[in-house]
């Protein structure tokens, strides 16, 4: 049961980082990008990692994603000028 979750996560996300590639939106690939990382942490959960799960999901999905998400808001404020 638990290899047939990571399997499933797995292929979702390769879907995602194809994705993250593919997406002519920047905001769209910013999403997939914090998709693969809240992925990998129910990864690590399924695992038996609480605590890389939390990490991943803290600083991987949601910090990270944060962060990228300011940087375009700032980049696109900055080309109105």
């Amino acid at each position: 049961m638990t290899l047939t979750i990571i399997i499933i996560l797995g292929v979702i996300m390769i879907a995602a980082a194809f994705g993250a590639i593919y997406f002519n939106k920047l905001l769209a690939a910013i999403v997939s990008a914090g998709v693969i990382s809240l992925l990998a942490s129910v990864i690590y959960l399924v695992l038996g990692s609480p605590d890389v799960a939390m990490t991943e999901a803290t600083i991987g999905s949601g910090l990270t994603t944060i962060i990228f998400l300011f940087a375009l808001n700032k980049v696109r404020k900055e080309n109105k000028k």
